[in-house]
């Protein structure tokens, strides 16, 4: 069996082709990444072939996916902040760039797999989101998301293509970076208490996150990938958990042992106020599911990046016993 894996150079794609390939009868990985935000050195010891370029190069998507058995779709351009600064980029690659997939599968017989986000619900009040509300996109990205999710959905019902759209929530794990205007929390979070700054918390902090971790995410791709699971409609792919952002500050800290000092910003445009999904339906599709729950999911983040050369002497510099200081609510 041969996969696809666009973006695979990326913090999930990358994490899912070193599960895909632990998995029996998947002969062979290629990833496609113009590793604009992906790094190569995440595929380091994964058996892939990465060709690197676009997905705005529709000849060659077509032939990458050529002989493919399956594609999972995870290239994007991220982030609510950056789409706010360049809408048009955004659009060209989150909804022109999977029409270019699209084409690519249905040309060539191969089911697909593709990530959209909860950030296409917008603010509704609902709270878990299910995937029956309606959809009120309230940033460049978000549009773009359900731009994604409503052609892979539409390819599916009007050229009979087997195809899986799944809404992401707040994704997170080993991987992810860290470090730049537009990370996403986690690892912003994580990064300025290994550097002993303050946690920027925009607003009053108690907007809510459904955070889930990549480990549980690559899990159920890979299943899905290897029963070609297909749905006519969305699904979401997160756990129904609710975290305010000052918790989740609360949750570091109390891994780290210390209190942790946070710096007031403005709301942001485009941010949410809160997100929980319902997974009625992704468990229907995916029994038996045991999701990593927070605390421990993030005590393996923050292993993994305790370990990397760029924060070795601050981690000692930073520790302090457990027990001396309670964490910030």
């Amino acid at each position: 069996m041969r996969i696809v894996v666009t973006g695979g150079a990326g913090f999930i794609g990358a994490n899912l082709c070193a599960e895909l390939a632990t998995r029996p009868g998947i002969d062979r990985l290629t990833v496609l990444d113009d590793l604009s935000t992906g790094d190569e050195r995440n595929l380091s010891g994964v058996d892939v072939e990465l060709v690197r370029s676009s997905i705005l190069d529709q000849d060659l998507v077509r032939r990458v996916v050529r002989g493919a058995d399956a594609v999972v779709h995870l290239a994007a351009r991220p982030s609510v902040p950056r789409s706010v600064a360049d809408p048009m980029t955004s659009h060209h690659v989150n909804a022109t760039g999977t029409m270019h997939v699209l084409e690519a599968c249905r040309e060539h017989g191969a089911y697909l797999v593709a990530a959209s986000s909860s950030s296409v619900y917008g603010d509704a009040a609902t709270l878990p989101k299910h995937e029956d509300l309606p959809t009120r996109p309230l940033s460049p990205y978000a549009a773009s998301k359900l731009a994604t999710e409503a052609y892979v959905l539409a390819y599916g019902a009007t050229y009979r293509m087997p195809v899986l759209a799944f809404r992401f929530f707040n994704v997170y794990g080993q991987l992810q970076p860290a470090g730049h205007a537009y990370a996403a929390v986690v690892p912003t979070f994580i990064d300025a208490a290994l550097r002993g700054r303050p946690l920027p918390v925009y607003g009053d902090g108690r907007q809510t996150r459904d955070f889930t971790y990549v480990g549980s995410v690559v899990e159920v791709l890979a299943d899905a990938i290897l029963r070609r699971v297909g749905s006519d409609r969305p699904v979401n792919l997160a756990f129904g958990s609710r975290t305010s952002i000052l918790d989740l500050v609360g949750e570091l800290g109390g891994l780290l042992g210390r209190m942790l000092d946070i710096e007031r910003r403005p709301p942001r445009a485009g941010d949410i106020r809160n997100s929980q999904a319902a997974d009625g339906l992704l468990r229907e599709r995916f029994a038996g599911l045991s999701p990593v729950p927070l605390a421990v999911g993030l005590a393996r983040t923050l292993a993994w990046y305790e370990g990397l050369s760029t924060y070795g002497d601050r981690v000692a510099a930073t520790a302090e016993p457990a027990g001396t200081s309670r964490p910030h609510r």
